[in-house]
């Protein structure tokens, strides 16, 4: 590493795509980038490129040409939703710069790709993976995966979880209808159409789902969820807000009453710590991390597309609101065990000096 960097501990942050993107992965890169400047050090931020983790030619080109023109010696993290998919930009630059993989899931766990597509990620990213100096993951799940998948050795791989802001504790409410939230891109492996079938056999209670989230990721699921409420007749208990700032997120999680994600896999669920740090009940499903994360007072945890376990869950807290307060009063709880955002930022620091 150069010396001027070791001095005045300068990083590379290379993403693709909108690093405002309203997504948990995108979050986290924001949190740490600004946690990492608020402790003295300077992030240079790379941009890499729209499309991945199916980018053109061009775009994988463009890529590779920038991580190559880094002075000798740099230290450059590297976003995992493009990290997997560089093997050769990575293969040519690892002599020059000291390459730090950020994976917040492996790639090809993501749902609605055909087995093909899976394994073509898969062996990208195992290659990919074998360049980098340290691999980071966002749960210890997420690196059991990535040791058993990619074969990435206990010495290069380090866990640091995603933190969490401390919230003012929601209102307990026991009259009117209650308010549903789930926060997540509307995409196949967020299990919203779990969701809505569980739903369609509480229409004996009085309640209504706001979800959060960008509607144009993936235009055909959001088209198929929407004539699903239409055909379970609840397009009128059911609204799409869309992706929305942080400060309008904050305020969904202080009106809604549950939180709910019936999740088919996630790398940590940031949602599901964040409507614990609010206080707000949880139920949620999903593999990877998600067993782990809601191992909580304040959750219940569903068996991956369980639809009875979840209508279960759904209806206990929605027929006794007993249950909902005994539920929000744990979660209010173990919410002061979880990391904040500037504990996030010292782990990955720490692991970053580990070569100075």
């Amino acid at each position: 590493m150069p010396e001027a960097d070791r001095k005045c501990q300068r990083v590379y942050f290379a993403y693709p795509g909108d690093l405002d993107t309203p997504t948990g992965g995108y979050g986290y890169d924001r949190r740490i980038i600004s946690g990492l400047r608020d402790a003295g050090w300077v992030v240079e931020l790379l941009e890499l490129g729209e499309g991945f983790p199916f980018p053109t030619r061009e775009t994988l080109e463009q890529a590779s040409r920038r991580l190559n023109s880094l002075p000798k010696g740099s230290r450059v993290i590297v976003d995992g939703l493009a990290f997997g998919v560089l093997a050769k930009a990575v293969a040519s630059a690892v002599d020059n710069v000291e390459l730090i993989a950020l994976v917040h899931h492996p790639l090809c766990k993501e749902n609605g790709i055909d087995a093909a597509t899976a394994n073509a990620l898969e062996e990208g990213e195992k290659t990919a993976l074998q360049f980098a100096r340290r691999v980071i993951v966002t749960s210890s799940a997420t690196g059991d995966q990535v040791r058993d998948l990619f074969e990435v050795s206990e010495g290069r791989l380090h866990v640091v979880e995603p933190g969490t802001d401390r919230a003012q504790e929601n209102a307990y409410r026991d009259q009117g209808p209650v308010c549903l939230l789930s926060v997540g891109t509307i995409v196949q492996r967020k299990g919203y159409d779990l969701l809505f079938e569980a739903l369609s056999d509480l229409k004996a209670y009085d309640w209504h789902l706001d979800i959060v989230g960008d509607t144009s990721r993936d235009e055909n699921c959001f088209s198929q969820l929407s004539a699903q409420l239409r055909e379970l007749s609840l397009a009128d208990r059911v609204r799409f807000h869309g992706a929305v700032d942080a400060g309008k997120l904050s305020g969904f999680y202080a009106a809604a009453d549950v939180f709910v994600l019936a999740s088919r896999y996630e790398g940590y669920g940031m949602a599901f710590t964040e409507a614990l740090s609010h206080g707000l009940p949880v139920i949620g499903s999903g593999a990877g991390a998600v067993e782990g994360t809601l191992a909580r007072d304040g959750a219940i945890y569903c068996g991956v597309e369980d639809i009875g376990q979840l209508r279960d869950a759904l209806e206990k807290l929605l027929k006794y609101s007993d249950e909902r307060k005994k539920l929000g009063m744990g979660a209010w709880a173990s919410s002061k065990t979880l990391p904040t955002w500037d504990d996030a930022a010292i782990a990955f620091a720490t692991i970053l000096e580990l070569d100075s």
